[in-house]
């Protein structure tokens, strides 16, 4: 196949959340592989607002659960106009599968260490979990997946250790982001402390995300806590029970668009996650200049280095080392100086790089499918 062949790439992915950072991603995604000259569909649930995908077709599909959604675009794959498809869902088959939400029997092995007997038990009895891991099972162990895209190695090791699928058939590709949108910036910083009321001597501490339990927040708050300075505050952008969550130094932001100006008020970016892939907004925040405090069961980790970025603890739930590390970072000339060391290392990861990386992919994943008439 000619390199510069106009290629139908169909995308999959299931559900919609304004916030999301999947969402975010694929649409990225999307911008530059039809600035790129290529033909865009995508296929998805009714979720989905047709405003939020100009870039080409959308196919909707009217399933809402995993293994039903799987067994529809299996029916209807053959009637998707495409030379490649690449899924962002645990789908039956595909030709290039994006494991952007990691290994989900990694992440139920992580979450078993910090869960009680009962909640292990009830757990097991859910269908929903056991539907993902025979979706994740077809892909990995059966076949399905003809090429795998990761986005970091600890993803790819899981991968490999869990399932056995062929190291050489996965592909590193590492999180991007729009440097351009998320950036240093003093006069936006001022205006939006102003906004969220933090005066001028308060430590603001910023926690970003959907998904809580597993993101760690309530490890967060905990290690904030233990640093007994009535001057902090965290702030908490994202879906979730607040009830589950009490605390007067806390301030719960919702869904946030954009989260830029919230990273400018903020001056360290905390995420003590259980299991993350690759945060994309520790990455955002790195790229304001933000000390980042993550775990090591964050792909993104792999990125910085300890005490010169911010600060990598073991696990989650390690509340002396978080409050440490807030300790640590709470010195304003130290974060002064690390800002312009965090915004040279999140250089090298704008989308842009992403895209083109992605894009050789599918085109060798488009040849392949060719040379045996598509079927997958």
């Amino acid at each position: 196949m000619p390199a510069d062949k106009r290629l139908a790439i169909a995308f999959v992915r299931r559900g919609y959340s304004h916030s999301g950072g999947a969402e975010a991603y694929l649409k990225r995604l999307a911008l530059g592989v039809r600035e790129a000259g290529h033909d865009v569909h995508l296929v998805t649930t009714i979720d989905w607002p047709q405003t939020e995908w100009p870039f080409g077709r959308l196919h909707r599909l009217h399933h809402q659960s995993a293994i039903a959604f799987a067994n529809e675009l299996k029916q209807m794959r053959p009637r998707i106009p495409c030379d490649v498809l690449m899924s962002l869902e645990r789908v039956w088959s595909c030709h290039v599968y994006r494991a952007g939400d990691g290994v989900h029997r990694a992440w139920l092995n992580r979450r078993r260490k910090f869960e009680v007997p009962l909640q292990r038990f009830i757990r097991r009895l859910n269908h929903k979990h056991r539907d993902i891991l025979q979706l994740e099972e077809a892909l990995f162990t059966n076949g399905g997946a003809a090429r795998v895209i990761v986005n970091s190695h600890m993803v790819k090791s899981e991968i490999v250790d869990l399932y056995h699928y062929p190291a050489d058939k996965i592909d590193i590709v590492q999180n991007g982001v729009p440097l351009e949108r998320f950036r240093f910036d003093a006069e936006l910083r001022e205006k939006s402390r102003t906004d969220l009321k933090l005066k001028p001597d308060q430590i603001a501490l910023l926690f970003a995300g959907s998904g809580w339990e597993r993101k760690g927040l309530l490890f967060a708050i905990e290690a904030m806590q233990l640093c007994k300075n009535r001057n902090m505050r965290l702030l908490v952008a994202g879906r979730g029970n607040q009830r589950s969550y009490k605390s007067k130094r806390v301030q719960f932001l919702g869904e946030v668009l954009d989260l830029v100006r919230i990273y400018a008020a903020a001056d360290i970016f905390i995420l003590p996650t259980i299991y993350d892939p690759f945060s994309n907004a520790c990455l955002e925040a790195l790229a304001c200049g933000l000390p980042v405090i993550t775990t090591r069961a964050n792909g993104f980790s792999e990125i910085i280095e300890d005490g010169v970025h911010g600060s990598i603890v073991d696990f989650a739930n390690d509340l002396v080392g978080l409050r440490d590390a807030i300790q640590l970072w709470s010195d304003a000339a130290r974060r002064a100086t690390v800002r312009p060391t965090n915004i040279q290392c999140a250089a090298q990861f704008d989308i842009s790089r992403n895209v083109a990386r992605t894009l050789e992919i599918l085109t060798q994943a488009a040849t392949r499918a060719a040379s045996t008439s598509g079927k997958i």
